[in-house]
């Protein structure tokens, strides 16, 4: 579909007039109902209660029953994609959004989809936390094709707005598939993991960390010593959010002279951390096996032993060492696992009276762990660039369905 073609040919040659959106005649602006609660005071409910980005909480009441769009006022996550919201039904409106929506001549989806698009950059004031005013709102203008005639107006607007809310609902579609998809991958990797550790069968012995190696822990650095080109690092929030099983390189590196202040973790420790918002976080760990030696954050301990690193590193994720971690956490502002605790965690080992035997077997289990992440590392990476594809091809049809020409460009 040619979107210019396409758009040319549904305007037929009928005229695009322009309406500022403080036009009384074509919008409503209904930011007199809005109404701020503090999380403490509201009363928990059904009805969604919007802030400037997205659904804050959900209350008992509503402030607007209808079809509204919600241009957030100040607070927008993102400048260059101003934050705009469709709301439809009963909701609850903070005043941190605009409460606007079309008259008998405009589709009130029509302006959703088109102040998607708008630059709203130039409207705003304000400095660190800009703001758009309901001074300058009102002079952003919106397209109205063939305003003489609101019947065939409003004909080319729902023909406009049911093509791209397709594109939005094969989006939704796709991202429900490869969610699902995705959650039944992991559920049945940890099912496979936790039963290849679980041991219930064959010669093995439990023994706890303290008896198989020796914890070192890191030391302290902050985002202020990183640099582009300095001494590799491991930060413990990286291994939530970066890390994997297992990594060869580092992703942030701080500043040379702190070389002999820093603590290492060497060629196959496992660098596990020792704090988490959850019980799951705490303990995560990730196996080093790059070149050379990488410094550790202390949230961080370098656990230095004879297995195989990877092994490890798996066993510290199963279900059943999540369930003997949380024995020894302390839980007080974040849940918190010290030393003397780690070293009490038990974990398998297999034909322990034969060292190359036993290494051969943890060997083998990572090679089958090693595929089953990987393919379910595979689903999670194709997820959110399907979701980028079909956003871009969404936004790309979106500009040129709504690239209305303005009256500049008919008189040239």
């Amino acid at each position: 579909m040619s979107g210019v073609s396409f758009l040319e040919k549904l305007l037929d040659g009928v005229a695009v007039d322009w309406k500022a959106l403080g036009d009384a005649c074509f919008f409503e602006i209904s930011n007199s109902g809005r109404k701020p609660v503090k999380a403490s005071l509201r009363e928990p409910g059904e009805t969604p209660y919007y802030g400037a980005n997205n659904i804050q909480d959900y209350v008992e009441g509503y402030t607007h029953d209808g079809e509204f769009v919600l241009i957030a006022e100040d607070g927008s996550a993102s400048l260059e994609n101003y934050s705009i919201q469709y709301a439809s039904g009963r909701f609850w409106a903070n005043n941190h959004v605009h409460v606007v929506r079309g008259k008998a001549q405009v589709n009130t989806r029509f302006l959703y989809h088109y102040l998607c698009i708008v630059d709203f950059i130039s409207f705003l004031t304000g400095g660190g936390r800009a703001k758009l005013t309901k001074g300058s709102m009102v002079d952003i203008q919106i397209p109205i094709p063939c305003p003489e005639n609101p019947k065939r107006s409003l004909e080319i607007q729902a023909e406009i707005v049911g093509i791209l809310d397709s594109f939005t609902e094969l989006t939704t579609e796709l991202t429900t598939e490869l969610t699902t998809e995705l959650t039944a991958r992991k559920k049945q990797y940890n099912c496979y993991r936790d039963q290849l550790l679980s041991f219930k069968e064959g010669n093995v012995e439990w023994k706890a960390l303290g008896e198989i190696g020796e914890f070192i822990r890191g030391k302290r650095f902050t985002k202020a010593d990183y640099v582009e080109d300095g001494i590799s690092v491991i930060h413990y929030g990286e291994i939530y959010t970066r890390y994997g099983v297992f990594t060869t390189q580092a992703y942030s590196q701080v500043r040379s002279d702190m070389a002999v202040s820093l603590r290492y973790a060497e060629p196959g420790d496992v660098v596990i951390t020792d704090v988490g918002e959850t019980v799951e976080d705490v303990g995560k760990a990730v196996a080093w096996l790059g070149d050379e030696k990488v410094a550790i954050h202390d949230h961080c301990y370098a656990f230095r032993h004879s297995m195989d690193p990877k092994f490890v590193s798996y066993c510290m994720q199963a279900t059943p060492f999540v369930a003997e971690k949380a024995k020894y956490i302390a839980r007080t502002k974040v849940n918190t696992l010290l030393v003397k605790g780690f070293s009490k965690i038990k974990i398998p080992v297999p034909y322990p009276g034969d060292p190359k035997k036993s290494l051969a077997e943890q060997a083998r289990i990572v090679a089958i762990l090693d595929i089953l992440d990987g393919l379910t590392n595979a689903v999670s990476e194709v997820l959110p660039y399907e979701i980028a594809l079909r956003q871009k091809q969404y936004a790309y049809y979106r500009d040129l369905l709504l690239s209305f020409p303005r009256p500049e460009e008919v008189a040239a």
